[in-house]
């Protein structure tokens, strides 16, 4: 079983317009809403992969509902997310059908009291020891403490469990520091992390801060991996024009199951890119267009080397 935290679970509405412009009112073509947060969208993922999957996390009020029960008909995924009082947020993206871009709107989510922190991390290391591996992944809710990650990260490990780890911001800086098997960031939140706006040395410098190995998106150039086994680039064929909200998401789920089937770097890389593209051409996140995975998965170029740890 794959296990995959969102502490700051969210309902994803999705509405399609025809052309976005500023200070207009819009007739919204199609609306969906499906259970968000990028642990949620990762486990989604893996499910079309063919992976058992438990997501974990928080959810809360009337919203917090509709995702558990969203949640609980999504084949392949069991819900174990821990109730809070607060009501979880909603995440509203806007579709630009004429330019292929998307406008995002994320709300900051319920304020997590001492007493349901302290309950989560109980569930959270009772489901650690029937997981083979754990993405923790997204922000933080108010109330959570901001080096929440990195104590997730050394239960993870202390529990025997590889742990891909996905955030930003201090968040991130901290749960580094805690040694995380793969670290996902993107290009900005990984500058942000080392202070370096070139991504191979900051890919070096992420991994001299803790992390074993790094896996940098960078939009429509790939990723770029540095990892104890060697380094390597994997770019998609082609940009591809649609919703990027989750690209990122899916390239975790393939990096994730790469790492529980013990695939090499390569193909674990090839997969994750290849997701990621097919995931643009979903409706929404959290889903991948599985024709175009399949097709892209011959056409992911991954170049790079072996090297020494």
């Amino acid at each position: 079983m794959i296990l995959t935290v969102t502490l700051n679970t969210a309902l994803d509405i999705t509405y399609r317009v025809r052309s976005l412009r500023p200070h207009a009112s819009h007739r919204v073509s199609d609306v969906t809403e499906r259970p968000g947060g990028k642990g949620l969208n990762v486990a989604r993922v893996l499910a079309v992969l063919g992976h058992e999957v438990t997501a974990t996390g928080f959810a809360g009020g009337a919203t917090g509902r509709v995702v558990q029960e969203r949640l609980t008909a999504t084949p392949g995924v069991v819900d174990a997310l821990v109730p809070v009082a607060g009501a979880t947020r909603r995440t509203i993206a806007v579709v630009d059908e004429r330019s292929g871009d998307t406008t995002q709107l994320n709300e900051p989510g319920p304020t997590v009291t001492p007493a349901e922190w302290s309950a989560f991390q109980e569930a959270y290391a009772d489901l650690l020891a029937s997981a083979s591996a754990v993405a923790l992944c997204g922000s933080l809710p108010p109330g959570v403490p901001v080096g929440a990650y990195a104590g997730l990260v050394r239960a993870a490990k202390a529990a025997g469990v590889p742990v891909l780890l996905d955030t930003s911001g201090e968040a991130l800086r901290r749960g580094v520091a805690a040694r995380p098997d793969v670290i996902k960031p993107n290009a900005d939140e990984l500058a942000e992390l080392t202070g370096s706006h070139e991504p191979l040395r900051a890919t070096q410098d992420a991994r001299r801060r803790g992390a074993l190995a790094v896996v940098a998106s960078l939009g429509t150039e790939g990723l770029l991996a540095a990892t104890p086994e060697g380094r390597w680039r994997a770019t998609p064929p082609a940009r591809l024009h649609g919703n990027p909200t989750g690209a990122g998401d899916a390239a975790v789920a393939g990096l994730l199951s790469g790492l529980v089937e013990r695939l090499p770097w390569p193909d674990r890389l090839t997969r994750a890119a290849a997701l990621s593209a097919a995931s643009v051409l979903a409706p929404v996140a959290g889903e991948v267009d599985r024709g175009a995975y399949e097709e892209l998965l011959g056409r992911v170029a991954v170049t790079g080397e072996v090297t020494a740890a």
